[in-house]
């Protein structure tokens, strides 16, 4: 039931996103606690990211045509926001997006023994991430990553 309403608000959101040439990161769609949220994250390339008002307009149109199909039985709190400073890198063109930056990277199975990479990711080439951490370089098969994100530095 997750992963079919997140693929009716994928439909929904993509064309107001277009309209206003921001991107979709990622849709959640989850209980926490007895409440259940809707929380869709967005970005722009330009201008440092998304803001406020990109968020305020996004979720305005959003609502309006849920209201319209109303495809989720149960009610909820919808979140439009901002991946923020840890964005999870979801599809091929955000790792590429990413390189130069500093990832963290976890496999569903050790590479090296190693199973979670923290570093700056140098490459992507060929399906394969690689990635640089102070002591090693690591290469990582795309088809390996559990989940990646970029990584603040401290």
């Amino acid at each position: 039931m997750s992963q079919q309403i997140k693929q009716l608000v994928e439909g929904m959101v993509l064309p107001i996103l277009e309209k206003q040439q921001l991107e979709l990161v990622d849709i959640e769609y989850k209980k926490e606690g007895s409440n259940w949220f809707l929380r869709v994250f967005i970005d722009k390339d330009v201008d440092g990211g998304v803001d406020i008002e990109d968020c305020g307009r996004v979720s305005e149109a959003l609502s309006e045509e849920l209201d319209n199909v109303d495809p989720i039985p149960n009610a909820y709190f919808l979140e439009v926001s901002s991946p923020g400073a840890e964005r999870p890198l979801k599809t091929e063109k955000d790792v590429i997006k990413a390189i130069g930056k500093h990832v963290h990277i976890k496999t569903y199975e050790p590479i090296d023994n190693v199973k979670v990479f923290e570093g700056t990711l140098v490459r992507f080439d060929q399906h394969i991430l690689t990635v640089t951490d102070n002591k090693k370089s690591y290469d990582i098969p795309y088809d390996k990553v559990a989940n990646a994100r970029l990584a603040v530095v401290f």
